[in-house]
This record gives structure tokens, C-alpha cells and sequence, in this order.
């Protein structure tokens, strides 16, 4: 008997749905549709970031739930539910290896376009004015990457070459981490805000993630620094980091993610001075749909072969932690 995969999209389709319908018994359902078309599915393969509609959706009798649930995504908090996280028959998989070297490139982009004030610069464009003026260096700059899994891992290196010094913020400390050298954890995690000239968010939002850049974390930093986050917008307590934007204390933020996307137009973050917004958009890249499918495909294969899966989620801890699982 083949397997049924429901494959929950918004807007467009995945790309190989000729190949993807070939191997499955195949089922496309909208966030609206899914609490009709998941229950009896086997494989739900989730081509939406953010929802949820999966929650909503997820069947009473665990008899009727997928046992294999992907996400298109390399965060996954979305799928932490407990009636997922606490059934040890279903198996979360995620997109790693897809989002870290664009997300990498986007940080130095944004490093970059905070240094050299690039919106100064098209505004003075815009004004068709003339004016020259310093930038700031990055050769030489202090970074502190907060998480230090792949994402993480791929800027610290892309940073590196380019000269800045950099060190990263986990779990436990370390000082022989072949990517950041250092690794600080709470004990010594204060005196590397206060050093940081950049704070760049990375990590997972989990439980114990979740707001972790409070008042106290942004007045620890060092005065002029400059906070970027393209990790979750629930690791940053926003009214909190206004407050300190507002104040003077940091230089600016370079923020893609938020606490509620699309971000409201009321938000006061939108016109603060030296603030960069961009849409949840750090990964995204004209090639990442056709590598999105390509991990799946790669996964599904391993699923009907019977091999492990790659990419598996601890879902007790929001992230992969094991390179394989057999599903």
C-alpha cells in the first residue's frame, strides 16, 4: 500500500509535484483545509514557515495522526505542540542545511549596511543631496553570535574571514570551539555583551530561549552596540529593546524576525532611527525552494527505504541534535 503525504501549502505549490505524486498518495491542502484532509495522512510535509494550522488541525486519536511530520523550515516552533512533542511515534524533521549560508551572507549584509549607514546614504540619494561623510570599520570588530548550531556556526565562519572577531553564546562554555573559539555560557555570557560591538540572534525559540534578550540583556550590552536578529522574534522582549533604541543606548538593531509577523504597522520599530527591517526573509534565496524539496525528496526516499532520516528534531529541546533517525 503506498503511503499518503499531505502536503500543506500557502500561495504556491512545491516545486517536483510530478515526483512527489509518484511516490506517495498524494493529498495539497491549505491551512483552511488541513483539519479535514490530515487525519490518516502518514507523512504531512509542511511548505508553510509559520502557522498554526497544524496544531489546529492535529487529530484527537493519535491513531489517526502522521507519523512523520516536515518542516520546510529550519525553525520548528510552530510543531512544539504537546500532542506532537509528547507522541513518541511521530518524528519531526526539519531543512537544515538550506538556510545557513544565505542566512550567514544576509548577517554580513546587514553588518555591513549598519556600518556604512547604506540607508543614509540612498536617503541622501533619494534628497539627490551630496554629502560625504566616515563610516564605521568592521575589520576588527567584536561579535557575539547567540546560538550555535549550524546558522550560527555558518555566520561565525563567514565573519571570520572578513576579519571580525568573533565568539559565540550556548549552553556550556568552551574555549575550543573550532568555529567560534569561545563559546560563553552564563557565567561569563554578561562580559561578552559588555565587549560586543555586534549581538547577532541565531538561536531556536524554545522554552528556554524564549525572551531571553530582556532589559537586563540589553542594558548589559556595550553602550553604541548593535543587536541583529535572524533567529526568532520571541527571543527579543521588543517594548524592552525600544526602550533602549529610544534611549541611545544601542547604535541601531537589523531585525528580520518579530514577535507577530507581519509586523504591525504601529510598531514603533518601523520608524525608530538606525533600525533596519526586513520580512523574515534572511534565508531566503531564488534557489531555496528547489533545495527545500531536494531535502525532502532525500528524506522521503530514506522513509520508503526503511533507512534513517536526516534532520531529525529533538522535540524536547526545539532542535536537531542526532543526524539521524529511522522513522
Amino acid at each position: 500500500m503506498r503511503e499518503r503525504l499531505v502536503v500543506l501549502y500557502r500561495g504556491n505549490r512545491p516545486p517536483a509535484t510530478a515526483h512527489i505524486e509518484s511516490l506517495a498518495d498524494t493529498v495539497y491542502a491549505t491551512e483552511e483545509e488541513l483539519p479535514y484532509l490530515l487525519p490518516g495522512a502518514d507523512v504531512l510535509l509542511a511548505w508553510v514557515n509559520i502557522t498554526p494550522a497544524i496544531r489546529e488541525a492535529w487529530p484527537d486519536d493519535p491513531h489517526k495522526a502522521p507519523r512523520w511530520v516536515h518542516a520546510s523550515s529550519a525553525g520548528v516552533d510552530s510543531f512544539l505542540f504537546p500532542a506532537l512533542v509528547d507522541d513518541p511515534h511521530v518524528v519531526l524533521t526539519n531543512a537544515r542545511g538550506v538556510y545557513e549560508q544565505p542566512t550567514a551572507e544576509y548577517v554580513l549584509g546587514l553588518i555591513l549596511a549598519l556600518a556604512k549607514d547604506f540607508p543614509g546614504t540612498w536617503e541622501h540619494q533619494r534628497r539627490r543631496e551630496w554629502r560625504p561623510r566616515p563610516s564605521d570599520d568592521i575589520t576588527g570588530r567584536t561579535v557575539l553570535v547567540w546560538g550555535t548550531g549550524p546558522i550560527g556556526r555558518a555566520i561565525a565562519r563567514l565573519l571570520r574571514a572578513v576579519g571580525m572577531r568573533v565568539s559565540g553564546a550556548g549552553r556550556t562554555s568552551r574555549t575550543d570551539d573550532p568555529d567560534f573559539g569561545t563559546v560563553h555560557g552564563a557565567a561569563t555570557l554578561r562580559s561578552a555583551l559588555t565587549e560586543a560591538d555586534y549581538v547577532v540572534l541565531a538561536a531556536p525559540l524554545t522554552q528556554g530561549t524564549r525572551g531571553m534578550v530582556d532589559a537586563p540583556v540589553l542594558a548589559a550590552m556595550k553602550p553604541g552596540a548593535r543587536l541583529i536578529n535572524v533567529g526568532r522574534g520571541g527571543l527579543v522582549d521588543e517594548e524592552a529593546l525600544v526602550d533602549h533604541l529610544a534611549a541611545g543606548r544601542l547604535a541601531g538593531a537589523a531585525l528580520d524576525v518579530f514577535a507577530r509577523e507581519p509586523l504591525p504597522a504601529e510598531s514603533p520599530l518601523w520608524n525608530m532611527p538606525g533600525v533596519m527591517i526586513s520580512p523574515h526573509t534572511a534565508g531566503e534565496t531564488t534557489s531555496e525552494r528547489e533545495a527545500l524539496i531536494e531535502v525532502f525528496l532525500d528524506n522521503f526516499a530514506r522513509h520508503l527505504e526503511g533507512r534513517p532520516l536526516r534532520n531529525v528534531v529533538d522535540t524536547r529541546r526545539g532542535y536537531v541534535v542526532d543526524d539521524t533517525h529511522r522513522a
